[in-house]
């Protein structure tokens, strides 16, 4: 018996379907590479959950049109140092950090910010301080951040009380070693922000006798290297848009808000709700207005010796995303 040497029909048939369904598969494989190599990737920076909670709970993290991935830090010092290094594309961070660095030449602009009360920046002593006042700090050890809002509030409470910054000793400490500082008493007193104002008048009974009413603009700046300004404009604009957005969504939904801080970061429930309720932050355009106060707050930060050297704001600062804080 002769066997051919041509395949039989049925064989031909199923080896032309496997090696379409091959090509099929090869071609969506490649596909789903391609597009993962062409997905804009946002590296954002965060602290104690904030913006990434605040995004989640208003409904605003959904159907991104890049991916976001987070990174978590204690303040904001690191993540600006990150933004410097080219390690992340966005963050946030209050005004006198941002011109800190600034002031050292890193390639970073403010695209968008929030106000908060300036209250909410205060001066904190021990419950059993013999420190009343402003006024009692003379002669004492004051922690706070370095290059930041707790080293700028010290000098303009130093200065509003007639206290010349010879006459007390600045503690540069970053908010966690400054509260362990406080409550052990090897500092007098702490300059912070919220939450860490709440946490340790809640939980530690901490007293505050002074605050940045007056004195500070309490503007938080979202801050984007040149970098990302440059390669990834669409995303940041579409970011700082969905911000603005569940950042007005928040004034009206504190609770739920704090709650899903609280479950994100394990902070406690009652902290960040005090802590939101003090701050009623709300996002602000970068115009004339800002510029100018944030200006008048450098100008003093360069009079203390907190910035090396006399800034123009305006040159920090990218308008061109004001169409996003608007929408």
């Amino acid at each position: 018996m002769h066997i051919g040497s041509h395949a039989r029909p049925g064989s031909r048939r199923l080896a032309g379907a496997l090696l379409a369904a091959a090509l099929t598969l090869a071609t969506t494989t490649l596909a789903a590479v391609a597009a993962r190599a062409d997905e804009v990737v946002l590296r954002v920076g965060d602290q104690k959950g904030g913006n990434r909670s605040l995004l989640e709970i208003a409904g605003y993290a959904k159907d991104l049109p890049y991916r976001i991935a987070w990174s978590e830090f204690p303040a904001a010092a690191p993540i600006l140092e990150a933004l410097n290094a080219g390690a992340l594309d966005v963050g946030y961070t209050g005004d006198l950090s941002f011109l800190t660095v600034v002031a050292a030449g890193a390639p970073i602009k403010a695209i968008g910010g929030t106000k908060s009360d300036p209250r909410t920046q205060a001066i904190l002593v021990r419950a059993d301080s013999p420190i009343r006042s402003a006024a009692d700090l003379k002669g004492k050890r004051l922690a706070g951040t370095r290059g930041g809002w707790g080293q700028f509030l010290i000098g303009a409470t130093l200065e509003k009380a007639g206290i010349a910054p010879s006459e007390a000793t600045f503690a540069p400490l970053n908010p966690v070693d400054a509260k362990v500082a406080l409550m052990a008493g090897s500092v007098d007193a702490w300059a912070v922000w919220e939450p860490y104002v709440a946490f340790a008048t809640l939980k530690d009974k901490a007293r505050p006798i002074a605050d940045g009413a007056g004195l500070t603009p309490t503007i938080t700046f979202i801050v984007a290297s040149d970098s990302a300004i440059a390669t990834k404009r669409a995303a940041l604009q579409d970011f700082l848009r969905r911000l603005n957005r569940a950042r007005l969504w928040s004034l009206d939904h504190l609770d739920a808000y704090a709650r899903n801080t609280a479950a994100l970061t394990k902070m406690p429930e009652d902290v960040l709700r005090a802590a939101y309720t003090a701050q009623r932050t709300s996002p602000i355009a970068l115009d004339d207005g800002v510029v100018a106060e944030v200006q008048e707050a450098s100008d003093r930060a360069t009079r203390y010796g907190i910035l090396s050297k006399t800034l123009d704001v305006g040159r920090a600062v990218d308008r061109s995303f004001a169409a996003a804080a608007s929408n």
